[in-house]
């Protein structure tokens, strides 16, 4: 994978290259630059297709440059579409250059990949994000100059002063990140997934070139139908991804997800060496076991990394510097450590699981939303609605009637954390009752208009644009990037997306039972014993050793110089996370603390 980094205005040299500098580790197999007057594109280059010099970037094709981060997986089937007799070089970067010539913007719907990337044409600059947003692309306009660049880290330089973004803010407490456009640098802004901008004339228009809602829905209504066409784009999406010359490595966890991709890689004739992570003396989190069942079942080459406090302690503030802004994920140190144990052993690339659960309905909790939204069917409700209006409780699930009896939307992702009542009780400002639908109400709107009118479509749909898209992807794209390592997700497959989304939601949603359809499909690759496990999730002892060590106390301080919650409400948190309960809200505050001290007090 790579780094993108460019200016188009005044700049000073030396402050651009000081900038390059802070994403070299986004590729550092060969850095170039175009500089010019009022122009200034450069790239990182991590080497995967074509490691030839003939294709470093930025590269040119007649009037055209580009700066691209990602892999298009079908350039080679591109190449003989566009049926050019000569190339210049093997790389999938020329082919976007090629297909842009043939087809202008449009180009961006032939590609299947991940990719991020600015392409100059003429005085027009076009910056565009994968549909899925695996890759991020961040930007900023002021008087002197239009910045952009694959990090924020990049371009924080060129902020006349650091100022949070409180819509930032806002999003993140509600759902773990910030929602696209925001970030919580005041004045710096990214692309959403789906989404390309034109800068042109010292003006930006941004269009959104693909929703998966466009899918047309129950099209798939026989079970033997879904299963094979759902195995057959499995099966293709693994192969495109393990295409390649580089190391090649996958996560392997004790659940099915990351199973899945390397029984089917086995069969395809790749046995890839897998990663696990482990805790001692937290059994509880620990699926070293279950990992080493599948390994062994599949005849893999299994690496354990095992985590301690010791590293919590020692690689937690370079993990969140790293990250740029706040994130609310509790697993980014360890998943930071373990990509840093796999590019040790020299792997290029690593294969994972993400957006099988939002895919597939992996998540208990999807199951739950469906049945409550029963109760919205309940003609005399008004006592209900007055009753919810009238008590308060921190609990999701009061939350969860209260939305039913109040008719409005209660799915609103996977990542809902804070709700607006929540933060309305810790600011010291008002926040009012369904305040943050207003981050959601543009994807509500898209689903309202479309075809679709199943609750599990949106779910799913949501889910894959915010709970994954910002939150997951995020934090995959940097900790596997901050150890110069390309992380590939065959389940992030737009194909095959389109494939599940097209299944009548009654034989994806099956009986109850989580991962309905992926589950028979695993009955061709895997053991009963490991496809029928309980799901754990990423998780990790993060709370214990945030308490152990100390660090928590940086929430009381950094409030008390900054006066943003109310204390008491603090304090009722911290109690609250030491008897293992509203963990995840107590991480996001610590992590939110964490980029305040750093970057305002």
């Amino acid at each position: 994978m790579c780094g993108v980094f460019g200016i188009i205005g005044n700049y000073s040299p030396v402050k651009a290259r000081e900038a390059l500098g802070t994403i070299a580790h986004r590729g550092r197999d060969n850095c170039g630059i175009v500089e010019e007057h009022r122009f200034f594109l450069a790239h990182q280059r991590l080497s995967i297709t074509d490691n030839h010099h003939r294709s470093h970037q930025p590269m040119c094709r007649g009037r055209l440059l580009i700066s691209f981060n990602g892999e298009i997986y079908n350039h080679l089937e591109l190449r003989r579409q566009l049926e050019i007799q000569e190339w210049e070089t093997f790389s999938d970067t020329e082919v976007i250059l090629a297909a842009y010539e043939r087809w202008g913007i449009e180009c961006v719907k032939h590609f299947e990949g991940m990719f991020a990337f600015a392409l100059f044409d003429g005085e027009k600059l076009y910056l565009v994000r994968d549909r899925f947003g695996k890759k991020p692309l961040f930007y900023h306009q002021s008087k002197e100059a239009f910045i952009f660049a694959s990090e924020i880290k990049a371009i924080k330089p060129f902020l006349s002063s650091i100022q949070m973004n409180e819509e930032a803010l806002h999003s993140y407490l509600s759902f773990l990140a910030p929602t696209p456009p925001h970030t919580f640098y005041l004045g710096i802004e990214k692309l959403e997934s789906g989404e390309w901008l034109c800068f042109e004339n010292g003006k930006i228009t941004k269009h959104q070139y693909y929703n998966l809602l466009d899918t047309p829905p129950s099209n798939i209504v026989t079970s033997a139908e879904a299963l094979t066409r759902i195995e057959e784009d499995i099966h293709r999406s693994i192969a495109t991804r393990l295409d390649t010359k580089a190391s090649t490595a996958a996560l392997l966890s004790g659940g099915l997800d990351s199973a899945m991709i390397c029984a089917i890689a086995s069969c395809q004739g790749k046995k890839l060496p897998v990663f696990t992570l482990g805790y001692n003396e937290y059994g509880a989190y620990d699926e070293r076991i279950n990992a080493e069942i599948t390994a062994k079942y599949l005849g893999l080459e299994h690496t354990e990394v095992v985590i301690s406090q010791d590293d919590f302690h020692e690689h937690l503030d370079e993990l969140l510097i790293h990250m740029d802004e706040p994130l609310n994920d509790p697993a980014a140190l360890p998943l930071y450590l373990l990509m840093k144990k796999i590019g040790t052993e020299g792997y290029k690339v690593v294969l994972s699981g993400e957006g099988s659960d939002e895919l597939f309905f992996g998540y208990r909790q999807y199951f739950e939303y469906l049945d409550i939204e029963k109760a919205a069917l309940l003609q005399h409700k008004n006592w209900l609605k007055k009753y919810f209006h009238s008590n308060f409780s921190m609990n999701r699930e009061w939350e969860w009637y209260k939305r039913i009896f109040d008719d409005t939307l209660l799915f609103r992702t996977s990542g809902d954390k804070f709700t607006d009542l929540q933060q309305n009780k810790l600011f010291r400002r008002n926040v009012r009752d369904n305040d943050s639908m207003r981050f959601l109400q543009k994807y509500r709107d898209f689903f309202e208009q479309s075809k679709h009118t199943d609750p599990s479509i949106w779910y799913s749909v949501i889910d894959l644009k915010l709970f994954v898209g910002e939150h997951f992807l995020t934090k995959l794209d940097r900790v596997s990037m901050a150890h110069t390592i390309e992380s590939r997700t065959p389940f992030l497959d737009h194909r095959l997306a389109e494939t599940i989304l097209s299944v009548n939601p009654v034989l994806r949603i099956g009986e109850g039972d989580t991962k309905t359809l992926l589950k028979q499909i695993a009955r061709n690759y895997l053991s009963d014993e490991i496809i029928n496990r309980k799901k754990k999730g990423f998780a990790n002892p993060y709370m214990e050793w945030l308490v152990a060590t100390g660090r928590i106390d940086l929430i009381r301080e950094v409030n008390a110089q900054t006066g943003l919650f109310y204390p008491e409400v603090i304090e009722e948190y911290l109690e609250l996370a030491r008897r293992g309960k509203f963990k995840q809200h107590v991480w996001g505050l610590y992590v939110l603390s964490h980029w305040i001290k750093r970057e305002l007090l």
